[in-house]
């Protein structure tokens, strides 16, 4: 029987070793085998909900045991360190418990067919002070951190009155992450004082939002940027634009100008790369942030048994752009991998990848969602903003959830959702 693997639990790794469960591993055509150091699974681009407390990730969680279990393959907890091309292993680190005791040696897990799907993380660029002092939002222990560190800052102020003072926010990174963080903090200040919290309101956050380049959200279309930008000054958030921080401090952030940003609270944001775990992967080359290139087919090149999909894998489009890390390029690539796979097995022909840009939403919380739809096609895009906007936002995660639980479940996950709404506060405060 065939070994698949799949290493990554995000949005596209989780997504295919389902289909592939679901197709291979149900029928006994293969054994499906997801890898992934964290225990569950939570679509990433709500993590900012998280952060603050507007998202229970309790509800929504996937857990990657019980969902194996569910759909047909199995699951293996670890970090990959690397893999042995030769004896088709991929090699995982030791597990190491809270009191420093080994718990698993060094595991090598044997593949016939490989994917790497590992997703990215926040790159610092070395910037000096950074990975002390700073906060990135790239897992749900992360966006814990964050919440945590916020509650505190309101409950001195709320019980020691002598000390109410301004929480000083500041995110480096104007991205998606950047915006829709800075909104989402606004948005749950309002809902502090319902939770006893009532010496709490906006004048006692002061947010700055620090970015590099000349405008916000970069990656996407000069007008959703300005959109985002009108309604972000609405909130009072302080945007700083072309602004290079060059070193994070214990209270603050220093810039190129020679000017220090006062901040309690500190979160980078400022672009992605892969983990270091795929540089120089048994010899096989990488970009600067570390991501395989791959064909057409998503096979890492000269290797036609591993595949790379998602924010490691480096496509190049006909016209020589690269494929953008979102989670509608890793959703694409899933399927395509999914049928590849099934293709490679039966001696079926492969099909190409290529990309589909449906557009680029960004939520501002309750205040506002703006983007462009249709982003593909020659006659350009659609601006849309407002309850539309927010309607097709929401929409891309439950097509995640259909792609991962399928129609019926989705819809029970939808209502659980509502139910929860109702009997659980709004805010999660612990």
């Amino acid at each position: 029987m065939k070994k698949i693997v799949v290493v990554g639990g995000g949005a596209g790794g989780l997504e295919l070793v389902t289909k592939l469960g679901r197709k291979l591993g149900r029928k006994g055509k293969a054994h499906v085998t997801l890898i992934d150091r964290n225990t569950t699974h939570v679509w990433k681009p709500l993590l900012h909900e998280i952060a603050v407390g507007t998202m229970d990730e309790g509800v929504d969680a996937v857990s990657y045991r019980a969902h194996a279990f569910d759909n047909h393959f199995h699951f293996r907890i670890g970090s990959m360190t690397g893999v042995d091309r030769e004896a088709k292993q991929v090699i995982l680190a030791p597990i190491i418990d809270e009191d420093g005791q080994e718990m698993l040696p060094e595991t090598h897990i044997d593949y016939d067919v490989l994917v790497l799907a590992m997703g990215s993380a926040s790159n610092d660029f070395n910037t000096p002070g950074v990975k002390d002092h700073c906060i990135f939002l790239d897992s749900p222990t992360q966006a814990h951190r964050f919440r945590n560190k916020l509650l505190g800052r309101f409950l001195r102020i709320q019980r020691v009155p002598e000390t109410r003072k301004t929480v000083n926010i500041a995110i480096v990174g104007a991205g998606a992450t950047g915006v829709e963080l800075s909104a989402e903090l606004h948005h749950a200040v309002a809902k502090f004082h319902t939770y006893g919290f009532d010496a709490i309101d906006s004048e006692h956050l002061n947010i700055t939002l620090v970015e590099a380049g000349p405008r916000i959200l970069p990656a996407l279309p000069e007008r959703i940027s300005a959109a985002a930008s009108r309604e972000l000054a609405k909130l009072g958030v302080n945007i700083k634009l072309n602004t290079r921080i060059t070193a994070a401090v214990s209270d603050g952030l220093e810039t190129a100008d020679g000017e220090k940003i006062d901040s309690d609270l500190m979160v980078w944001a400022a672009g992605v790369k892969v983990p270091d775990a795929l540089k120089n992967l048994g010899g096989i080359p990488t970009n600067r942030i570390n991501q395989l290139p791959v064909n057409a087919y998503l096979q890492i090149k000269n290797e036609p048994n591993l595949f790379a999909l998602g924010d490691c894998a480096e496509f190049i489009q006909t016209d020589g752009s690269r494929v953008p890390p979102r989670a509608q390029s890793a959703h694409q690539m899933a399927d395509i991998c999914y049928h590849n796979i099934r293709a490679q097995l039966e001696g079926k022909t492969l099909k190409v990848y290529r990309y589909k840009d449906h557009g680029s939403l960004v939520s501002l919380s309750n205040f506002s969602t703006v983007g462009s739809l249709m982003g593909n096609l020659s006659g350009g895009s659609l601006f849309i903003e407002g309850r539309l906007a927010r309607i097709v936002y929401v929409s891309l995660y439950r097509m995640h959830q259909v792609a991962v639980h399928g129609y019926l479940k989705t819809v029970l996950v939808m209502l659980s959702g509502s139910i929860n709404r109702w009997l659980k506060p709004k805010l999660k405060l612990h």
